[in-house]
């Protein structure tokens, strides 16, 4: 399966036109988390942009029922952002 630092994705959840959602383990017995990845191999400045802010504005929530973002990383040419 796929890498990401030292994840290890096990499932994909999700495919749209833009990401694409993975379940994932942090070994050795970690809880999983979800990583969300943007499907483009080469996006543009915009949509990194956009990702950037929508990781902000996740971590910013701090309200129970509301999913915390854990880390925003580089993937590839690419970013992922790891979600609770």
């Amino acid at each position: 399966m796929t890498e990401l630092a030292d994840y290890q994705i096990t499932d994909k959840l999700y495919e749209s036109r833009n990401s694409l959602v993975y379940r994932a383990t942090l070994p050795p017995d970690w809880p999983s988390v979800i990583v969300k990845i943007l499907k483009e191999d080469y996006p543009t400045p915009a949509e990194l942009t956009r990702y950037q802010q929508e990781y902000e504005i996740m971590r910013s929530l701090n309200s129970e029922g509301v999913v915390k973002a854990y880390d925003l990383q580089r993937y590839d040419n690419t970013l992922a952002i790891v979600l609770e």
